[in-house]
């Protein structure tokens, strides 16, 4: 049984909780996959792992397989993924909670299908891409992690 107290953090009733998946696709040359959220999205033009919004029927791993055949076009299997970090971040609006996963095995070329940028860049390179705020620290350990 868990005890929770006056002391523990909790998400407001104004800011829900929101899970969401991410995928780290790590090409044959140990480059990371990013994709610039597209225009007319929150955070448009900032730099993000692949991914999406868990849906209520969904384990974090199903979701990502249709989140990265929805966005990039990839055959992907639950099988694929090895866990590998998670993000837990509070945004004014709601409070983030992100799985990430590693993934070096899909069938099918990355491409953008929803008005996204692409770009494989290596470790030096990342740092070159403004992230959302819970991208960042993942962004920054990442290289440690695979």
């Amino acid at each position: 049984m868990t005890c929770i107290d006056a002391t523990t953090p909790r998400v407001s009733p104004n800011r829900p909780l929101l899970l969401v998946v991410a995928a780290a696709l790590i090409d044959a040359d140990g480059r990371v996959l990013l994709a610039e959220r597209p225009a007319g999205k929150n955070m448009a033009g900032l730099w993000e792992f692949p991914g999406g919004k868990v849906h209520s029927d969904e384990t974090p791993e199903a979701a990502l397989v249709r989140e990265l055949h929805e966005e990039l076009g990839i055959e992907t299997s639950a099988g694929d993924f090895s866990a590998l970090t998670f993000a837990s971040h509070a945004y004014p609006d709601f409070h983030l909670l992100m799985p990430v996963f590693a993934c070096h095995v899909w069938s099918g070329t990355p491409q953008a299908k929803e008005d996204q940028r692409l770009v494989w860049v290596t470790e030096l390179q990342m740092k070159d891409y403004p992230m959302p705020p819970a991208d960042v620290v993942l962004a920054r350990d990442l290289w440690k992690l695979l």
